[in-house]
């Protein structure tokens, strides 16, 4: 298993390109499931969960080719292939079960519920990761689709939809905001019969980017960018080229890895009108983001880090999957903060880790209160989930001494040549493969 080795210290100076956004890549690619012509979706992340997307989909049919700088190949899922472009065909849906083996590697594979039953009838997908209904639970994506005539049943860990006649306009309101449901269902809606209206939808970038690609494809989206959408369904969808949104959550990433190492970067492709929260948290915080006519400059305003308290929010507010990262940076920071998580229950498993470091952090009800200290200090450390590896990176990247990051798979999942990034910038990181 490999891990990442990192001594700090140094500033990150120069650029850091932001790929495209993992967040919006997946629901694109299941969108190809919706129409028999052939979607092509360019500025495509190179990712271990586009690459476990890709498998699930070959599995419904759905036939991938990857354009890029290794030329052109058919593309099985198995990673090795390097590429932007992908086109994505599926003239017949060959099977309508999404396995477990497959379904559990990775939340986002439940998006094929919808566009499978829109377009097929039927549908037997794994409940995501193995696990029952509950916590982050796939209860409103099932409503929804219950509230559009399909038939639902849960049977041996696998949601078993039909609906033979097909999918009919409904009124829909979320109690609470749901990105994978309001994808889901957007794109199911797209070839219902009548106008579906989804009430309280997610208005995330990474929506507008689906909405959008729909549009191209030949739906009729209205309100997209607010909390109220209003689909028209059509009897098919066609073709359509569409390209990937930048990484916001990558682009606050290393926004974040510039202020803590007090450095100074350029990163090129990054929109700041995706990043309203971030921007504005990280002024208080004394970090300067400007932009340029490439992207976004990121350093220190003043020479030091201020304490902010911060809240994670649906969007546009902060979001959950950076406050991980932004915890290692209040670490470093003049002051207390306290940093709220509202969305996912469990997210601070990287408090320990940061611990382990020397960061003085304290739990209780749903909040960290973080009390800056001078310095970290490297140790080895396990990352626990996407987010909370980065921000053991980033910590890495500031603390005292070397840095072991364990269990970097978690880190491949949603960060495109991380090492390479940053040791461009001057960085002293490395890879260990396959380390023990």
């Amino acid at each position: 298993m490999d891990r990442i080795a990192i001594r700090g210290g140094r500033p990150l100076m120069g650029s850091i390109p932001i790929g495209g956004a993992k967040n919006a890549a997946l629901p694109l690619m299941v969108a190809s499931l919706l129409t028999a012509e052939t979607l092509v979706l360019r500025n495509i992340p190179h990712l271990a969960d586009i690459s476990t997307l890709a498998e699930l989909l070959s599995v419904h049919g759905v036939r991938l080719v990857l354009n890029g700088h290794g030329g052109e190949e058919n593309f099985d899922g198995g990673g090795g292939v390097a590429g932007r472009v992908m086109e994505l065909s599926t003239p017949v849906i060959t099977d309508t079960t999404a396995p477990y083996d497959l379904v559990r590697k990775m939340r986002a594979s439940v998006l094929v519920l919808g566009p499978l039953v829109a377009r097929m009838g039927q549908a037997r997908v794994s409940l995501p990761g193995g696990c029952a209904i509950g916590a982050r639970p796939v209860d409103l994506h099932i409503k929804g689709l219950e509230q559009m005539g399909a038939v639902i049943d849960l049977v041996d860990g696998y949601i078993v939809a039909n609906a033979p006649h097909g999918l009919k306009g409904a009124e829909i309101r979320f109690p609470f905001v749901s990105v994978g449901a309001t994808e889901n269902l957007m794109m199911a809606a797209s070839l219902a019969h009548g106008t579906t209206m989804i009430e309280n939808a997610a208005r995330e970038p990474e929506i507008s980017d689906l909405a959008k690609c729909l549009l191209a494809m030949g739906a009729k989206i209205d309100g997209i960018g607010t909390g109220r959408l209003v689909i028209e369904g059509q009897p098919r969808l066609h073709g359509a080229v569409h390209d990937v949104l930048p990484d916001r959550i990558e682009a606050g990433t290393y926004a974040m890895a510039a202020a803590i190492t007090n450095g100074d970067l350029e990163l090129t492709g990054a929109r700041a009108e995706d990043l309203g929260a971030v921007i504005s948290v990280l002024g208080e915080a004394g970090v300067s983001i400007e932009p340029t006519n490439r992207g976004l400059r990121v350093r220190r305003a003043n020479g030091h880090l201020n304490a902010v308290d911060v809240s994670t929010a649906p969007y546009p507010g902060f979001p959950t999957d950076l406050q991980a990262q932004m915890m290692s940076l209040m670490s470093v920071a003049e002051g207390a903060s306290r940093l709220t998580e509202t969305i996912f229950e469990n997210r601070f498993m990287h408090v320990p880790e940061l611990l382990r470091m020397g960061a003085d952090i304290r739990l209780g009800g749903g909040a960290a209160l973080v009390r800056g200290v001078d310095h970290l200090k490297g140790a080895p450390v396990m990352a626990t989930d996407l987010r909370a590896s980065s921000s053991l990176v980033l910590a890495g990247l500031v603390a005292q001494g070397e840095t072991l990051v364990n269990r970097v798979y978690h880190l491949d999942r949603g960060y495109e040549r991380l090492e390479e990034k940053l040791s461009a910038c001057g960085a002293d990181v490395r890879r260990i493969k396959n380390a023990a």
